[in-house]
C-alpha cells in the first residue's frame, strides 16, 4: 500500500517534536527515477499558506524528486519569514538527498507540505533535525510510516494501492476536517512507475480530482494547504494510454477521499448524495452540494431524522433547472417524497447504521453526479472549539 508501492520509490516518517507528542510529524517521499515527471493541485482559497506558495512554483516546471511533509504547524498567515522557512525547508531537504545519492538535487526539486494550527512559525530547528532522521530512515517499506506522520485530528492512516498493467499507482492522504471542494481537500502524494510526461500527469490529476475530491463536502471549509501531487518515476517502463492512467489515478483518488469521508471529524453518518434527471452534470453537482452543505440536513441525520423537507429547501437555494412539484427524494430506498410532497412514511427508513444514501430526482434531464458529505454532530463542535487550546 501507500507511496512506496509502485517502483522507483521511497519514503519515511519520523518523530521531529512538532506534535510535543512524541508522534511522527515529518514526512518524506523521494523520486528515485529514472523520471521525475509531476503535476499538483492545489487550495483556491485566496489565502494561501506558505508551502502552498512555494510548491506551486516549483510545479511549474513539471518535475518533482521529493516532497517533505509536516504536520504540527500550516506555516499558513506567516509573512515573508514563513516563506522563507519552506524555502530553507526545501533547500535543506535537496543537499541532505544529494549528500546521500549520485543525483545532485536543488531546493526547486523539492516541493513542500505542511498542515495544523494557522497563524504560528515553525520550529525550524527541530522541522530540519526531522529532516535530517526522516533521510536517514528512507526505505521502500517507508509509505505506512509517512501517512502516519502527516495526521492531524485523523484517528488512522490514509493509504492506497491500485495495480494496472506492468505499473501500479500508490498514495498517501491525510484529512479529517476543512474537508470542502476548490481543489485539493486535504494533503495528499500519489506516485506511480508508470512513463508518463508532465502533461499527461497534470490532465490525469485534475481530471481524477473532479470526480473525487472535487464531490467531497465534509463541513464546507476550505483550507489554506490543501495539496495534492501526482510524482511518476518511470521505473516500469511502462507508458499507459492517457485515459487508462487517468482510471487508475480517479480510482486511487477515491479510494482516499473515501478513507478521508469515514474519519471526518466527529462523524457517525457517510453521506452519499446522489442527484439523478439534472439538464448538467455541473447542475447536478450543484445541487450536491448544497444538500451536503445544509447544516440542517447534516444535523437531521446525525439524530437519525430523516428529514426530506431539509433537502427540498436545500435544493431550493440553487440555479438548477428543476421544477419544485416534480422533484422526488428517497432515502435509503424509501421514496419518501413523490413530486414535490409527501411521499411514504418518514418512519420507514431505517437510518441505524453509519450509510446513507439520499436520491434526488430532479426530472428535468439526463444527467447525474453523487456527492458525499457526513453528519454534524457534537463530536465535531467539541473537535473544532477546542481545538487550538
Amino acid at each position: 500500500m501507500s507511496v512506496t508501492a509502485p517502483k522507483g520509490f521511497r519514503a519515511a516518517g519520523v518523530a521531529a517534536g512538532l506534535k510535543g507528542s512524541n508522534q511522527p510529524d515529518v514526512a518524506l517521499v523521494v523520486n528515485d527515477g529514472p523520471d521525475a515527471t509531476a503535476a499538483g493541485v492545489f487550495t483556491a482559497n485566496r489565502v494561501k499558506a506558505a508551502p502552498v506558495l512555494w510548491s506551486q512554483q516549483v510545479l511549474r516546471a513539471g518535475i518533482l524528486r521529493a516532497v517533505v511533509l509536516n504536520s504540527g504547524g500550516a506555516n499558513a498567515c506567516t509573512g515573508p519569514q514563513g516563506f522563507q522557512d519552506t524555502h530553507a525547508t526545501a533547500e535543506h531537504t535537496a543537499a541532505r538527498l544529494s549528500a546521500v545519492s549520485r543525483t545532485p538535487m536543488a531546493a526547486g526539486d523539492v516541493a513542500v507540505c505542511s498542515t495544523g494550527l494557522i497563524g504560528e512559525r515553525l520550529p525550524m530547528t527541530k522541522l530540519l533535525s526531522g529532516v535530517d532522521s526522516a533521510v536517514r530512515a528512507l526505505s521502500r517499506d517507508g509509505g505506512e510510516a509517512a501517512a502516519r506522520a502527516v495526521m492531524t485530528t485523523d484517528s488512522r492512516p490514509k493509504t492506497v494501492r491500485v495495480p494496472g498493467d506492468g505499473y501500479i499507482v500508490g498514495g498517501m492522504a491525510k484529512g479529517a476536517g476543512m474537508l470542502a471542494p476548490q481543489l485539493a481537500t486535504m494533503l495528499g502524494v500519489l506516485t506511480t512507475d508508470a512513463v508518463a510526461d508532465s502533461s499527461t500527469l497534470d490532465g490525469a490529476l485534475r481530471e481524477a480530482c473532479r470526480t473525487t475530491f472535487e464531490r467531497l463536502d465534509s463541513d464546507g471549509c476550505m483550507s489554506t494547504n490543501d495539496t495534492v501531487l501526482l510524482m511518476a518515476s518511470g521505473a516500469s517502463g511502462i507508458a499507459p494510454d492517457a485515459d487508462e492512467l487517468t482510471l487508475m489515478v480517479a480510482e486511487a483518488c477515491n479510494a482516499l477521499a473515501q478513507q478521508l469521508l469515514a474519519d471526518a471529524e466527529g462523524s457517525t453518518k457517510d453521506i452519499r448524495i446522489e442527484v439523478t434527471g439534472a439538464v448538467s452534470e455541473n447542475q447536478a453537482v450543484e445541487v450536491g452540494r448544497a444538500v451536503a452543505g445544509s447544516s440542517l440536513v447534516k444535523c437531521a441525520f446525525f439524530g437519525n431524522d430523516p428529514n426530506w423537507g431539509r433537502v427540498l429547501a436545500a435544493i431550493g437555494t440553487t440555479n438548477a433547472v428543476f421544477e419544485p412539484d416534480a422533484v422526488d427524494v428517497s432515502i435509503n430506498g424509501v421514496p419518501v417524497c413523490r413530486a414535490g410532497t409527501a411521499g411514504e412514511d418518514r418512519s420507514k427508513v431505517d437510518l441505524t447504521g453509519r450509510g446513507v444514501h439520499v436520491l434526488v430526482d430532479l426530472h428535468a434531464g439526463d444527467a447525474a453526479a453523487t456527492v458525499w458529505t457526513n453528519d454534524l454532530s457534537t463530536g465535531y463542535v467539541h473537535e473544532n472549539s477546542a481545538y487550538s487550546t
